[in-house]
């Protein structure tokens, strides 16, 4: 998952993004109001983890520049704030769910998890695309009922494609879906096609077709034909 942390107190955020890049995920932080603005309106989310109390700024204004700018990104508040009131009016401007702090990492994972399937995956933790099977959460992929190995990066570009299966995906999106930040530092997108390219590798080489498509200067398609 790629999630965006937005929280200023240092120790929560340290906790939270230790806990979630352990599990292998991209995890990317604002510590106030502006940068967390700017990260919103330039990159996409699984999931956003929303503190209410920013020292420049109100939280709950963020969820109506993400409904302005369109955006699908899950939201998940976690705030010391417990009233009704905020809770509803959280949820009513298109957070997904509400946790109160304090709260044990291992609830704000499942709270996640579960937006993040919900949104994603209709609510289901297994995605099946003809003889192609990923359980998201397990992290296991078969094709013709053949457990192959991906790595880290194959792993996450081919849930990335089911999720945007039929639809052109661009080089920089691919790129900053799998970097996030660390994207700027490349010169290039050479590392996207030899991940592509080591993806469909092994794809056909356990029996499947060949759904990855180029679609010359702009990106890949994922689709049957």
């Amino acid at each position: 998952m790629k999630i965006l942390i937005i929280e200023d107190e240092q120790a929560l955020l340290d906790s939270i993004l230790t806990y979630f890049t352990e599990e292998g995920n991209i995890c990317e932080y604002a510590t106030n109001y502006l940068t967390a603005s700017e990260k919103i309106a330039l990159y996409n989310y699984d999931c956003i983890l929303l503190d209410l109390g920013l020292p420049d700024g109100e939280g709950l204004n963020l969820l109506g520049e993400l409904k302005n700018l369109k955006k699908k990104d899950g939201v998940l508040i976690i705030s010391a704030r417990h009233s009704l009131d905020d809770k509803l009016a959280g949820l009513d401007l298109g957070a997904d769910d509400y946790l109160v702090k304090p709260f044990h990492l291992s609830e704000l994972k499942a709270r996640v998890s579960a937006i993040v399937r919900r949104k994603n995956f209709d609510g289901h933790n297994v995605i099946v695309f003809n003889e192609i099977k990923v359980d998201v959460f397990a992290m296991l992929t078969t094709v013709k009922d053949q457990t192959i190995t991906l790595t880290k990066k194959e792993f996450d570009l081919l849930v990335y494609f089911l999720s945007n299966k039929g639809k052109i995906v661009t080089k920089n999106a691919i790129a900053e879906h799998l970097w996030g930040d660390e994207m700027d530092i490349a010169n290039d997108f050479d590392f996207i096609y030899t991940h592509i390219k080591n993806l469909r590798k092994k794809l056909m080489e356990a029996g499947g077709k060949d759904y990855l498509h180029s679609v010359y200067g702009i990106g890949y398609k994922f689709a049957a034909a």
